[in-house]
């Protein structure tokens, strides 16, 4: 009998990691897994931001740490047990040319996106059951002259997933989402008005004409969680911004 028939979803008693699922687009994934019928493995940075999503999911396995710190992401990982899928939200961006960003900035991005989900594949790959998938967050919509340093970071990504496709392959799927700029709990750092003025100038070069949502993204993960031949993509959700001038 098929899961359809059985009112079943692809996701329904498997386990699924979200690292940096405390907020954003990770507590939407994260959500929206459970209401799918995972069972859920959360972590942040934050305990009580995480404390609190846990809530209102509905996850008790929760993990406060620092995903840069390689040795409490070791000791997570030591200890969270087989999964069947895992999300990471992790890598931070940063904008500015390269002659102007700084070597603290480069190593900072670089470390934080690649470098970090690199950590997080190696540690991940003999937890992850056969069947499985591990679905990392590239980013797209900047150009190397104005986002330098999360330009170098993203091309590492998607080198990462076509390598583990391969790697993993057939047991374990691997692939990337790449959203664009949007209103996310990410951006909290700018000024609301700062914000709007990016956005203002942002929207009129997406051809779709506005911003992303968080569900809208989040609808990616699960997608690329449970689509069973895609494997080694990065699926930009970014309202056909990459594709402009």
């Amino acid at each position: 009998m098929s899961a359809v028939a059985t009112g079943r979803t692809a996701l329904d008693g498997r386990t699924v990691l979200v690292v940096g699922g405390s907020s954003g687009i990770g507590a939407e994934v994260a959500r929206r897994a459970a209401a799918a019928g995972a069972h859920l493995v959360v972590t942040g940075r934050d305990e009580a931001k995480l404390a609190a999503a846990a809530a209102r999911i509905g996850t008790e396995r929760t993990a406060a740490f620092d995903a840069h710190d390689e040795d409490a992401l070791r000791g997570f990982f030591t200890d969270v047990g087989a999964v069947d899928h895992v999300v990471s939200m992790i890598g931070d961006s940063m904008s500015g040319g390269f002659i102007d960003t700084t070597p603290e900035t480069m190593r900072h991005v670089v470390e934080s996106k690649f470098l970090t989900n690199w950590t997080i594949a190696r540690l991940a790959a003999p937890l992850v059951r056969a069947g499985g998938s591990v679905v990392f967050t590239s980013g797209t919509g900047g150009r190397p002259h104005d986002t330098s340093a999360s330009t170098v970071a993203n091309l590492g990504l998607g080198a990462l997933v076509q390598g583990l496709a391969v790697e993993l392959g057939p047991a374990v799927r691997v692939n990337a989402v790449a959203p664009t700029f949007m209103d996310t709990p990410f951006w909290s750092g700018l000024p609301r008005a700062q914000f709007e003025q990016i956005r203002a100038g942002f929207v009129t070069k997406v051809p779709l004409g506005r911003l992303g949502t968080v569900e809208e993204v989040a609808e990616a993960y699960l997608y690329l969680m449970t689509a069973t031949f895609v494997t080694g993509q990065v699926l930009a959700v970014d309202g056909g911004v990459s594709v402009t001038a």
